[in-house]
């Protein structure tokens, strides 16, 4: 049993208002959660505006292009992140309580990020 779901019994177990993921409007995330997705990003775009300024200085297509799958990876990272704390958290709580629309809307959404 995972911490969330033990933290989610025991919210509950002694009446403790929460909200829940599966209802579109209830999704939250822990602050560290928030950070270190944020932080992601943020070394993603400074990441890629080097990668801009490397093509206005015309440096070496080669050395771009190997920038650029560096930029991707760190974006495919950043996702994997989101993707696992949704599966974990909301995805669980979906399926607690019989929610198939989160688990459609988390598969229309892998689809458009494997594009």
């Amino acid at each position: 049993m995972s911490d969330h779901t033990h933290d989610h019994d025991y919210l509950h177990q002694h009446n403790i208002p929460h909200e829940h993921c599966h209802d579109g409007h209830g999704h939250t995330h822990s602050p560290e959660h928030i950070k270190r997705v944020s932080n992601r990003l943020a070394r993603a775009i400074g990441h890629l505006e080097s990668v801009k300024k490397m093509v206005e200085d015309g440096r070496d297509c080669s050395e771009v292009l190997i920038q650029l799958a560096a930029v991707k990876s760190a974006i495919n990272n950043t996702g994997k992140v989101i993707l696992k704390d949704h599966l974990e958290h909301c995805i669980v709580d979906a399926v607690e309580h019989h929610d198939h629309s989160a688990i459609e809307d988390l598969n229309r959404a892998i689809e458009q990020f494997m594009k």
